[in-house]
């Protein structure tokens, strides 16, 4: 069994058959190695199975964590992270599974972060004007002002707040107390950046083309919307009192 990489790509899945095997394999084929670990919400259609079949396949490059029901994208993220941690990674990665992040870029968000110019780096679809492919106009529209909404109560200087296609150096997730996170959807991309940025990391961005899934179906709901919009108000107010950790080395911030 070969060891592990420095890197990891953390896929959240639930009920991801049509795409889990073709994501897994799009990954470990990148000219520079990532391992992947898939955190599945007990997928009623066999995701886990075919995840399995993955681990076989690929020795030490694929791990899957399994939980009991389905909790939540930010506490998926929050379980992968630990995982992550835990077998000392040092580089961590949020992605989707349905392919709407080419897994490419990886490549890119990765190198952001290992020559020093980020410690996020953000996968952004509003950088350079707007990247997005075959999503209705409407929900276009509503992901891209909920980013200027979110600048103007947070002050982030971050184009596209709500990305959910980033890498963090592992220094930003064991800084920034993962146990405070609150959030679960939508709002917990932004709790990650808004948090990052006030331990002191930087958070930068790097433009992507985001592209809608083709196969499976969609996880997002308007409560999701709704958990975003008012979520962003309590994350403000609530960090006038809060004391944040402080990033330990400042020539990495």
């Amino acid at each position: 069994m070969e060891a592990r990489s420095e890197s990891v790509v953390i896929i959240p899945m639930y009920n991801e058959k049509e795409n889990a095997s073709a994501i897994i394999d799009a990954v470990i084929a990148l000219p520079r190695r990532f391992d992947v670990l898939v955190v599945d919400d007990n997928s009623p259609d066999g995701t886990a199975a075919i995840v399995r079949s993955k681990m076989e396949q690929y020795p030490g490059r694929v791990d899957l964590l399994e939980r009991k029901g389905k909790l939540g994208l930010g506490t998926a993220y929050i379980a992968g992270f630990r995982r992550a941690l835990d077998n000392g990674y040092s580089y961590i990665f949020e992605m989707d599974a349905d392919f709407s992040h080419n897994p490419q870029d990886l490549l890119k968000l990765h190198e952001a972060c290992a020559s020093g110019q980020m410690d996020v780096a953000v996968g952004s679809r509003y950088l350079t004007g707007v990247n997005v492919v075959n999503w209705p106009m409407g929900r276009v529209l509503m992901s891209y002002f909920a980013s200027k909404y979110v600048r103007a109560i947070t002050g982030l200087k971050v184009a596209d707040t709500t990305a959910g296609f980033c890498c963090y150096r592992r220094e930003v997730l064991e800084t920034m107390e993962l146990d405070k996170i609150r959030f679960k959807g939508y709002a917990f991309q932004i709790e990650m950046k808004f948090t990052a940025s006030k331990c002191g990391f930087k958070v930068g961005e790097v433009p992507i083309v985001f592209v809608n899934r083709v196969l499976g179906t969609s996880k997002m709901s308007s409560g999701i919307f709704s958990e975003a919009f008012f979520g962003v108000i309590k994350l403000k107010v609530s960090s006038w009192s809060r004391k944040y950790p402080r990033a330990t080395a400042p020539e990495k911030r």
